[in-house]
């Protein structure tokens, strides 16, 4: 290492740039536990000064909706790269990704019909991404079955309520925040909120209980409760021509409301009896979100567990509980007057709310 002395001045020749970053790129923003993974890419190209319509060109993608691709379905190469440049686990992708959800079918479908009452493929809530620190887009907001945001109360959005242009930050090719609209830069953050009834956000919240219910279940029967869930529109007589996945958020919400004023027998009848039981309790509460929660944080452990038997088979396996004896023995929780939800006395029980 040489120096070159001048007055006020010192030069001094320092290691070479890619030597000191390795392979790695230099900004890795922290990934959030409900990040959509476009949402995350996003923010990796802006992190590190690359417009998102060029980064695909650094993923070795062709542009146009490049990044909603990757939610659906996550090349093997492009995992590989960003597991390398970024330190990211191949967990950590498909966790952000909807690459293997059993629900993919009431995913928001990439493209729009131009419709006014027609569907974009994303939702956002302009309260959650003014509180975030860095605004990013949460899963859940690509489903079809959520359209109120259950933190704030509020209905979400589809649509820059400047232009009426979809969310469309795939295809910004200036150095932005994807919280601003790539084609009129309107600061989505600003957008104003829409109201759903109470009603209604208690079927929505319900719903995707259920919903989360048939995922932790691997239920035998959730493709036909997803299909029922499509029908919608014909169900209450709205846009009957249209399943829900392909209404805009607007019009889904106009259904969720129509669907308030019918009785429950509209879901389709299932036949273990836990998890009809289940269903029931969580119509007539408004929800079991907390709980579905710890359930699926203990069959996620359980896995862990399995997978570590396997590959120690000299190691005894522990006995574990299926998902219809834990549901059973909630029931049988819940059936105890003395152990009801809300009180504080050590029980498994807990009080109702939004998930």
């Amino acid at each position: 290492m040489t120096e070159a002395k001048a007055p006020g001045l010192i030069v001094r020749i320092q290691e070479r740039y890619r030597d000191v970053v390795s392979d790695r790129w230099p900004i890795i923003p922290t990934w959030q536990p409900d990040e959509l993974l476009s949402s995350w890419l996003h923010r990796l190209a802006f992190a590190n000064g690359i417009a998102p319509r060029t980064f695909a060109r650094v993923l070795g993608l062709r542009s146009g909706m490049w990044s909603a691709s990757l939610d659906l379905k996550l090349p093997t190469d492009v995992a590989n790269l960003l597991c390398a440049r970024t330190g990211v686990t191949q967990r950590q992708l498909t966790a952000m990704s909807w690459t293997s959800s059993p629900l993919r079918a009431l995913l928001l479908p990439l493209g729009s019909q131009g419709r006014r009452d027609g569907s974009t493929w994303l939702q956002f809530c302009p309260r959650c991404l003014a509180g975030d620190t860095e605004p990013y887009f949460r899963r859940e907001w690509r489903l079809a079955t959520r359209i109120a945001c259950a933190k704030h109360k509020c209905g979400l959005r589809d649509r820059c309520p400047s232009c009426r242009s979809r969310i469309a930050a795939f295809s910004q090719v200036e150095l932005v925040p994807q919280h601003r609209c790539a084609r009129c830069g309107y600061d989505l953050r600003r957008a104003s909120t829409t109201i759903v009834s109470p009603a209604a956000r208690r079927l929505n919240r319900c719903l995707n209980d259920i919903c989360k219910l048939e995922v932790i279940a691997g239920s035998a029967g959730s493709n036909i409760l997803v299909r029922r869930l499509l029908s919608m529109p014909s169900i209450v007589g709205l846009y009957s021509m249209a399943p829900l996945n392909r209404l805009s958020t607007s019009a889904r919400i106009r259904c969720f409301e129509r669907l308030t004023l019918r009785p429950n027998d509209w879901l389709p009848a299932v036949d273990d009896a836990a998890t009809a039981h289940w269903r029931r309790s969580i119509l007539l509460v408004g929800g079991h979100g907390r709980l579905i929660g710890l359930l699926a944080h203990a069959l996620e452990r359980r896995r862990h567990r399995h997978r570590a038997t396997v590959r120690c088979p000299t190691r005894v396996q522990p006995r574990v509980a299926t998902l219809s004896a834990l549901l059973a023995a909630y029931v049988r929780i819940m059936q105890e007057p003395s152990r009801a939800p809300g009180r504080n006395d050590g029980t498994t029980g807990l009080p109702p709310g939004d998930p």
